[in-house]
């Protein structure tokens, strides 16, 4: 039997890079091994432009015009031979970031001529790998979440917010403790879902990237030594917050102490339960026919029971949810810690960083392709009201403890005689209806509440839908 590891084109071993590529694909741009290389590129050009504009170094000349676009060119232009020829100086030196440093080397003769050798000792200057990497992984991060996730994110609550809103009169029956409960609508029970998930990428919007250029130890010790009248500290906070538009962070070790990612992978973590917990309520609906999914269903249900119609799209989001937050909980807890000024731990799990990312964005489109082929079933609903005209005990035991409040005879115990009337058994409308015309109410009151059903009894819960705002404020530019 051929073994599958050696086909051609190579079968993904993972199924973001498999049946659900065409999903996440573009996160491949951000936080793929081969982007994070890109990145390192670009922070190598950007140090050795920075450096040679600073003129920190006596008689090193300034680069061009010319050779700053030529050397911003190999960032923009990488591609698969630039990947290839990287792989084989990694094979060479067995350090990933060593690698990026000679690769840069090779192409300074074609760009700056004679120059490329004393030019050349500036690529990767005081610079250790995590200098490199730190703010590599920061741009990739950002890059990831504001052009990606993000944008995504915010289609999927917009598209939630428009069904609560063009379902906000819709009544149906709640269900506390899996009980009936007293009525709500269908769009109020939709837009708590898109306020929530509202609050969380605000949260990730205003997100600081942090980032440290400061050597082996974070005490530019290095820099100090080889030209000890530069001002390193303003240099570095230069570099990082004009040059790549990140959040200088003055006091780490050797890494970047990693909380801003922290922060942000319990913010999407939340994101995601909150969009999990939206999933099995809209299955939930679905299972008691309050939503049908009739449009765009083109797919086979079940391989045997032609009539089904399965919620798919809602349970493969919560697979995926619960992947991504496994993935996120685990960045969070351990890339805050690191032992004394350096252990290699993150390395290793930044790697994961595209892959929590692969799972949300995964759900995300589930969800929103889940959305899309539902119909609410205003009949469905309705037939459940009519069912349980006991939720209406609430509102006229309620009503009897204010008028027993102001005094008026023959309100007591409420609450008792309403359990007495509902509890443990159905009851019509005729029922209540008979009970409230016997309790001697005040005239208003007896006519508000006898006109009253489960599905008038929805409170304030239409207006309630009116207070979603899903607008992205603070959002960063999408470029």
């Amino acid at each position: 039997m051929p073994s599958l590891a050696d086909a051609q084109p190579p079968i993904a071993l993972g199924a973001l890079d498999g049946r659900y590529r065409p999903a996440v694909a573009p996160l491949v741009d951000h936080l793929s091994e081969a982007a994070l290389n890109r990145q390192r590129v670009n922070v190598e050009i950007e140090w050795l432009i920075h450096l040679t504009d600073a003129q920190l170094v006596p008689d090193v000349r300034r680069l061009t015009p010319d050779e700053q676009a030529q050397l911003r060119a190999v960032v923009t232009d990488f591609g698969t031979d630039d990947i290839a020829e990287l792989g084989a100086i990694e094979r060479e030196t067995v350090h990933d970031v060593k690698a990026v440093e000679y690769y840069l080397k090779r192409r300074l003769p074609a760009i700056v001529g004679d120059d490329a050798a004393g030019l050349g000792e500036l690529v990767h200057f005081g610079a250790t790998s995590e200098d490199i990497n730190n703010t590599s992984y920061a741009l990739m991060v950002r890059g990831a979440v504001e052009q990606v996730w993000l944008p995504r994110a915010r289609a999927l609550v917009e598209q939630l917010a428009t069904m609560a809103r063009e379902l906000r009169d819709v009544p149906l029956l709640s269900h506390t403790h899996g009980q009936p409960a007293t009525p709500s609508t269908l769009g109020k029970e939709l837009a708590v879902h898109a306020h929530r998930l509202t609050r969380q990428l605000r949260r990730v919007a205003r997100q600081d990237y942090l980032a440290k250029m400061s050597g082996a130890t974070g005490t530019y010790g290095a820099h100090v030594a080889a030209l000890p009248d530069a001002d390193w500290p303003g240099i570095a906070r230069a570099f990082v917050e004009e040059r790549l538009g990140l959040t200088w962070n003055p006091l780490t070790t050797q890494i970047e102490s990693h909380d801003w990612q922290a922060e942000l992978y319990a913010d999407v973590a939340r994101f995601n339960r909150i969009l999990h917990n939206l999933c099995t309520d809209v299955w939930s609906y679905i299972s008691m026919g309050y939503f049908a999914q009739v449009r765009g269903q083109g797919t086979v249900g079940s391989s045997t029971m032609p009539h089904k119609v399965n919620p798919i799209r809602f349970e493969n989001a919560e697979a995926n949810l619960e992947v991504s937050n496994a993935l996120l909980d685990v960045l969070a807890s351990t890339l805050v810690t690191s032992r004394l000024q350096r252990d290699l731990t993150d390395s290793s799990m930044q790697r994961n960083i595209g892959t929590a990312f692969g799972h949300s964005l995964l759900a995300i489109d589930n969800v929103s392709r889940g959305l899309d082929g539902l119909d609410a079933v205003p009949a469905a609903m309705a037939a459940d009201l009519e069912a349980n005209w006991e939720v209406l005990g609430e509102p006229v035991q309620s009503a009897m403890r204010a008028l027993a409040a102001q005094g008026v005879p023959g309100m007591d115990q409420p609450y008792e005689r309403l359990k007495e009337l509902t509890r443990g058994r159905r009851i019509t409308g005729d029922d209540l209806r008979e009970f409230v015309r016997g309790l001697g109410l005040p005239a208003d009151v007896e006519a508000r509440l006898v006109a009253l059903t489960p599905q008038t009894y929805v409170g304030l819960a239409p207006q309630l839908v009116d207070h979603l705002d899903v607008d992205p404020v603070d959002a960063p530019d999408a470029g």
